[in-house]
Parts: C-alpha cells; structure tokens; sequence
C-alpha cells in the first residue's frame, strides 16, 4: 500500500496506525452519524490513550486526510475553489462567496473567556474540541476559524498555539511555523513602507522641489510628463484630480505641495517590524550609515525608531477586517504612518505605496484550509493581538464559512483573550464592519483561574510550578474567583447573546469544584455551563458542549452593539466600555489624550470609529493585579491614535509592549529535528 510522509506523517489509509492514538475503525452506521451527509465526512473519531501524550506526538500519530479532500467532500466544493501548499494546508478561493452569496448563513459562534492566567485557560483547545464535538460526533457540518499564532511567542514562551492534546489544529508543525506565509507578506509589505518613509524623508533633505518634480515626474522622449496612477490619490487629496491628466499644467506652487510631503520625523509612527520576539530591537537608532548624511543641510539624517513584532502590525488588522480584495486595499492606502510639519496626516496613499502593498497582500487575503486532529474543516486567517488590536480571526473567513456551512451549520471563531478584550472586540469592531450577527458565545473557563480571582491565591508565573492552592480542592476560592465569571457572563448578555460556560477540565480539578461553577454561572444569566475535557478525550470529551451550544442557538439571540459608533462622540464610547463592560466608574485623560480627542472630534471621519482599547488582558481594569470584579475604578486614557486603515481609534490605557522579549529559558531549546525517523520530523511544538 502507498505510503505518503511528510514530517514522519502517514496519509490516512496507510499500513500502520502509531499507539499514540487510533482512529475509531467502526462502520459508519456505528458510529452516530459518522460519516453522515449532515456533517464532516472527513470526520474521524480518535481513540484517546492515557496518559495524555505531548501536543507533538499526538498530533504525528494521527493519519490525516488531505486537506482538500476536507473541504471537497463535506462542503461540496470543486477543485479549482481550493489551491493547495502541500498536501495538509492550503487556501480558500474568495470566488466561492460570489457562488454562495445567496445562501443562507449558518449559525455563528464566538469563543472567548474570563480574564486568563498567564499560562492561558484552553481557549483554542476548547474551540478546536468544540468543532470536533460537533462534526465527529454530533454530526453537524461545522468550520472552525482561529488566528494565525505569531512565531515570537511560538519561539519564546509558548512553543505553538494550535490548540492542545487532542484538541488541535493540524499538521502542529504548519500551523505554528510559516503556514502559507501571511505573516512573512506583512512582514515584507510593512517594512516596505518604513523604507519608503525614510527615503522620501532624506531625498526632500537633499533635494530640491524641482529635482523631485523631475524624477517623480520625468519627461519622455517627445518631452511630456505623465503621472503613474498610484499618484492619484494624493492628486485628489490636493484638490489637483482635475490635472492628473496634465502634469505640465500643474502651477509652480502646486508642484511643490505634491512633491513635498514635508515629513516631521518626530511624529513618524510607522516602527519596522520583524516576527520575533527581541527586546533590544524596542529603542534603535536608524540612518546612521555616511549614505544618510545630507550635503545641503550638513547634517546626518538619523533618528530614534523601534521594532514591532509583525502581527502588531496595522495591516494585520486591515487583513483581519477587509471584506473583500478592493476594500483591502482601500485600507491601505488610509493607513497614516506620520504627519507633516503642518499637522496633516500623511498616509500610503501619499506616498503612493497602495498598489505595491496590495500586491504584496493579495496572496493572504485568501484564508487558509487546515483541520482538526479529528477531520473537521478549519479556517486559519489573520492573527492580530487582542490587547493592541482587535483579536480576531478575519471577516473574510466567517463570511465563506457562514456560507459553507448553510443554515443549520456552525461556524466557531474565537476572540483573543477575555471577553472585555477580543470579545467586546469581536461584537463592537468586527460584527460592526461585518454585518455579521452572532448567536451564541462560549465562555471559557477554568478552576485554576478561578482560584487566582479569587485574589486569596498565590500568583500564577509562567515557567513556575503552581502553588498547592492550585492543586488541591479549595472550593471557597474558586466560588470566590466566580465574581469574574459573573462579570464576563453580564458583558456577554449585554450584547444580546445566550452564553454557554466551557469549564475546561483540568485533571487537578474535582466535581466539587465544577458544581461551584454550574451554579453560580447559571443563577447569572448563563444559558448552560458544561464541564468539557477534550483535552485528554478529543471531541468525545466535548459533546455535552457541543449539545448546549446548539440548545443555545436554537433558543435565539437579540445581538446588539454596545455604543452608536457613528453617533456617540468618542468619549461616550470610552465610557460605555469601562462602565458597561470594565466595571469602572469614571474615565480621565492625560492632557495629550484631550487634546488629539479634541482634534480628532472636529473629523467626521475619524469621531465615527469605533473603538479599540489597549489595555492588560489580566485585569477587567488598566491594573494587572486588580483581579476578581473590581468596582468602582477610574481608567485613565494615556493616549489615543487613529489606525485609520483598520478603522478604528486605539485608546491607550497603560504602556504596552510592541514586541516582546525571551524569557532566559525560551521555548526553543526544545524545538529541533528528529533525524531517528524518515524523513526527519519536528519534535518540540506545542
């Protein structure tokens, strides 16, 4: 029989099936619907082993169907709606919308959770465990859409993002390593705009308006001048559209305002970007080489800059909130990078950079075809972080899976963080620019964060054993640590959606424990809370979840948004998020934040953003340390900017770190080849 490897993996059908885990080898009419015409017929049953091996291991054990296939066989698509990257990942022809656009939508699913610990709650793992509840064993057509993980963290703390045990995204090594390279065509068309920044800043240093004029606009060889469309824009920004025809027409003084972008160096914002996490690249000083040395002005043109991570990035957020190829690069060309020395924002478009960086990105715009470790369909798009930016997956992705799915499927997406992060996000960015209207949220928690909200248990470090309080049954603490659960529940409910508690079964955990949660989550507002272990038992582990999520979607929603982003002024909008969802009180603001909020409100454009707050992702306030439900807080608005692109106002309430550092024993060191199989396979992944 043929034998297909990649990574040490075997094609589904191959001779041996590793110990690891085993597929359930019944007949379909065994199996509950598996394989049924309803659901995923890719769908696999996984027969669990215990202990519960490594991410990495279980993920290699499991012979995986092609990922087309996947796609073809459950949702009936045709070979050329599908491009392959090998034969487990590859992406989604935006031409399938234009099919489907007449289909009624399935049924819409956000996942997010309570305020985590460091160590992170099970978010993903809940989500991927979900789906496999739902296609493998409830026989539900479902897709799960979940963020591209940034390789920073992958290599640094974390060790991967695909979920975890037997709930993940696979292959393990795919999904957290270049993918289809989304991040890496970011990575390249951001940088390209630093470049074309700093450029244009030294050659109006060392050149004369008319010497711009002429290379800008250069004469061909009859003598006439003609201006590149990607010039335009800025053409029309200048009242000049009427004359992009006839450059030659163009006065002396009009000359000189396009060609001069008068660029204030001390307001430049647009960092460099790299995805890896290094903190000596926070503070650098760029142009210090003798080419960046000005003759006319007798002076180096350097200055202080920083790096960001890539997935910081402004156009991974325009990726994540593009609707369609000609909104994307729209966004772009929107996006401000600095400011002249007169005050007016400069963005792609003046530098008429657009067009490139679209064609940079036009290959991510698609989203990624990936499954799960038991056969269901995933989605992988977009990665923007939930604490700087929005924090979810792309509208592009819930769009087509909307669609696939038809009205009686499922589609799960899943929101960065807690709810007062990626989920208020999710309802009050995404679903505004969307349209889309969710119909249930899962809330995801856990016993040990419970524990830590409590605010009686000791701290919970990354790289550090946990502490007995963590290990032991103590359920005072945990109905204690509810009062976080509580708040997320009523955030939740205030947007209109029934709210189903995953409590994320950890093997430390007792009924006891559970039961606490159950009651408490719902006397408050919860539609059903449903212990899930589909860690250590896959989507089996999950199937009470998956049944309280359909008896949720059935019961119905009312979404709403929280605030009237086109009518409320930008304050208003602030302070129905810290009131409504934070719990706080009051909002102040730095004398800075007065000012460019008294600027941006005289914009039309900009007051009718909504917005985007950069805040800790441990607290329901700006504090880290003030868990549980605080109340009766002041938040303090430090800065606010525009990402005019993605479309939205970052309120900034504390110092956020834009890339970040590796801890002193980072994930790498376990991260390597494994030349004992054939072909080598990745072993370290998490």
């Amino acid at each position: 029989m043929r034998q297909a490897l990649r990574f040490g993996r075997p094609l589904l059908g191959v001779v041996a099936v590793p110990a690891v885990a085993q597929l359930d080898t019944r007949k379909p009419s065994e199996c509950d619907g598996f394989f049924g015409s309803k659901g995923c017929p890719t769908a696999k049953k996984v027969q669990v082993v215990t202990p519960t091996p490594s991410d990495i291991d279980i993920s290699h054990s499991v012979p995986l169907t092609p990922v087309k296939e996947v796609f073809i066989k459950t949702f009936g698509l045709k070979e050329e709606d599908l491009y392959s990257y090998g034969p487990y990942k590859g992406k989604l022809s935006l031409q399938v919308y234009d099919k489907l656009k007449d289909k009624p939508n399935g049924h819409y699913i956000v996942v997010c959770g309570i305020n985590p610990t460091p160590l992170g709650e099970g978010k993903s793992t809940t989500t991927v465990g979900l789906s496999q509840a739902l296609g493998a064993h409830l026989n539900q057509k479902v897709l799960t859409n979940i963020r591209q993980p940034s390789m920073g963290p992958t290599f640094g703390i974390k060790g991967g993002a695909a979920g975890g045990g037997y709930s993940q995204c696979v292959p393990i090594e795919d999904f957290n390593l270049h993918m289809t390279g989304d991040i890496h065509a970011i990575t390249a068309a951001h940088n390209l705009f630093a470049a074309a920044i700093d450029t244009r800043w030294y050659h109006e240093n060392t050149s004369s308006a008319e010497g711009l004029w002429n290379r800008l606009c250069p004469k061909d060889k009859s003598g006439k001048r003609s201006f590149e469309p990607s010039m335009y824009a800025r053409l029309e920004k200048l009242g000049l559209g009427h004359k992009k025809g006839d450059p030659d027409s163009l006065t002396k003084e009009e000359i000189e305002k396009f060609v001069l972008l008068d660029i204030d160096p001390d307001t430049i914002t647009w960092r460099r970007v790299t995805d890896c996490n290094d903190k000596y690249l926070r503070n650098v000083e760029i142009g210090r080489s003798p080419s960046e040395f000005s003759k006319r002005q007798s002076k180096q043109l350097s200055r202080e800059s920083s790096f960001a991570i890539t997935v910081s990035s402004e156009i991974m957020a325009v990726l994540a909130l593009a609707s369609d190829l000609k909104d994307l690069r729209d966004r772009l060309g929107r996006m401000i990078c600095c400011y002249s020395k007169s005050g007016v924002p400069l963005t792609a478009d003046d530098f008429g950079i657009t067009g490139a960086l679209a064609v940079l990105m036009m290959d991510a715009l698609p989203p990624n075809t990936m499954q799960t470790l038991e056969g269901t369909p995933a989605l992988v798009h977009a990665g923007p972080f939930a604490n700087i930016a929005h924090g979810n997956s792309s509208i592009i992705a819930d769009k087509l899976g909307l669609k696939l799915v038809g009205k009686e499927g499922y589609v799960l997406t899943e929101a960065g963080f807690g709810a007062d992060m990626g989920g208020e996000k999710f309802f009050n960015i995404k679903t505004y620019y969307s349209g889309l209207k969710p119909d249930c949220a899962v809330l995801v928690c856990s016993v040990r964060a419970l524990k830590l909200h409590s605010c009686e248990a000791p701290k919970v470090v990354a790289g550090q054993s946990l502490s007995k309080e963590y290990l032991e049954e103590n359920v005072d603490l945990v109905e204690k640590g509810t009062a976080n659960l509580v708040a997320h529940i009523q955030n939740l409910r205030k947007h209109g959606v029934q709210v189903v508690v995953a409590i994320n079964r950890f093997h430390t955990d007792t009924d006891a424990e559970h039961e606490v949660i159950k009651r408490v989550a719902k006397a408050n507002g919860a539609f059903d809370a449903v212990v899930s272990e589909h860690f250590s038992k896959g989507g089996a582990g999950a199937v009470d979840l998956g049944k309280a999520v359909m008896a949720a979607c059935k019961a119905g929603s009312d979404f709403k948004l929280l605030y009237d982003a086109k009518k409320d002024s930008i304050k208003t909008k602030i302070s129905k998020i810290v009131t409504e969802v934070y719990g706080g009180s009051a909002v102040t603001y730095s004398e800075k934040a007065e000012k460019v909020i008294e600027r941006y409100e005289k914009d039309p454009a900009i007051r009718s953003l909504p917005i985007c707050m950069s805040k800790t992702q441990y607290s329901l306030s700006d504090d880290p340390k003030k868990l549980g439900a605080p109340k009766g807080f002041t938040i303090n608005v430090k800065d606010i900017y525009v990402s005019a692109g993605a479309g939205f106002l970052v309120a900034s309430l504390g110092d956020i770190t834009f890339i970040p550092g590796l801890p002193i024993k980072p994930a790498y060191y376990k991260i390597d080849l494994d030349f004992s199989s054939n072909p080598p396979k990745v072993v370290g992944l998490s």
